[in-house]
């Protein structure tokens, strides 16, 4: 159901219970909470609708401001988009629904059919952007059009899939490839645009092709930025005999919340019991980690620390990421 309807629909039972006499305290509670859950659907659902329309805005800026009047090429789906609509008459708007339109089918057998929907409304939103909106175009020179074009598509790509959806399909090719072929994402992505730039250099010119890497790095940079937040996070996970200064240390010195469980030495030794140790995890962002390996060499200079990056939190003693 819609969540707007759901919305509407318990609020209308929640009045028609008040008017009612002997309804039960439990209905009445089931109700506020069904209210609670569709209000907290609406919100996301507006949520999503404010970063893909702030995506396509933004990609259609990047591309019609930018790329497009000096047929520079990007990476990826869009990328395959713009060198064929150099060497066809072709609308753009037109080729980026039929280039994407595989990998939204592909998307939504491995992910979903709300992703696919999403992603389907996203690209022809950008489709109709970057036919319809006369956006300016703001500079001729070529190292300004692969640095901001590449930040705006950036830009736009990454607020499209913080709504949950895309407008370049080609990570949900390289997400499918990498199950089948036992390779990382990223390695896929660059095999893929080391063939688009291979081609784009061969059809335009090698200069082209390399102020289109310019620009596919940039759009990639700024994709990590906007979905995974300017300061990345780290979760800490920490052995030490200490381990009680150490919890006092976070949560009393550094303000950081942290958990402590419980572990077991896996290590055999001679005649002696594998002892058990209490660990401490927690989570900081990347500029808190040299102050919390000096509080922690204060301490105890031979705690055994892991440290493995943390894509997205909530909740909890630790600052908000942006646009969360």
């Amino acid at each position: 159901m819609n969540p707007l309807l759901q919305y509407i629909l318990l609020l209308r039972a929640k009045k028609r219970l008040k008017t009612k006499s002997g309804n039960q305290a439990i209905l009445k509670r089931q109700i506020v909470t069904e209210l609670r859950k569709g209000h907290v659907e609406f919100v996301h659902s507006v949520k999503e609708i404010i970063f893909i329309s702030a995506g396509v805005l933004s990609a259609g800026f990047g591309l019609n401001g930018f790329l497009l009047p000096n047929q520079f090429i990007d990476g990826g789906a869009t990328g395959v988009s713009l060198l064929l609509q150099v060497f066809s008459n072709i609308s753009l708007g037109l080729l980026l629904i039929i280039v994407n339109l595989p990998f939204i089918i592909l998307g939504a057998r491995t992910i979903g059919n709300v992703f696919a929907i999403k992603s389907i409304i996203a690209i022809t939103a950008l489709a109709i952007a970057v036919h319809f909106i006369p956006y300016p175009i703001i500079t001729e020179d070529k190292l300004l059009i692969a640095f901001f074009g590449g930040f705006f598509l950036g830009l736009g790509i990454g607020m499209t899939m913080r709504g949950g959806g895309v407008i370049d399909g080609t990570e949900v090719l390289a997400i499918y490839l990498s199950r089948k072929w036992h390779m990382t994402v990223g390695d896929i992505i660059l095999l893929i645009n080391i063939v688009i730039f291979s081609v784009g250099a061969y059809l335009l010119s090698m200069e082209t092709a390399l102020y289109a890497i310019l620009t596919y790095l940039i759009a990639a940079k700024t994709v990590n930025y906007i979905v995974d937040g300017v300061e990345e996070y780290i979760g800490v996970t920490i052995i030490s005999k200490k381990n009680e200064e150490i919890r006092l240390m976070l949560t009393n010195k550094m303000g950081k919340a942290c958990t402590i469980y419980h572990g077991k030495q896996g290590y055999d030794k001679p005649n002696r019991e594998r002892a058990n140790f209490e660990i401490v995890y927690t989570v900081l962002t990347r500029l808190e980690i040299a102050k919390l390996s000096t509080e922690i060499d204060k301490i105890d200079r031979n705690a055994f620390i892991v440290m493995d990056q943390v894509k997205d939190i909530k909740g909890g003693m630790i600052k908000r990421k942006p646009m969360q």
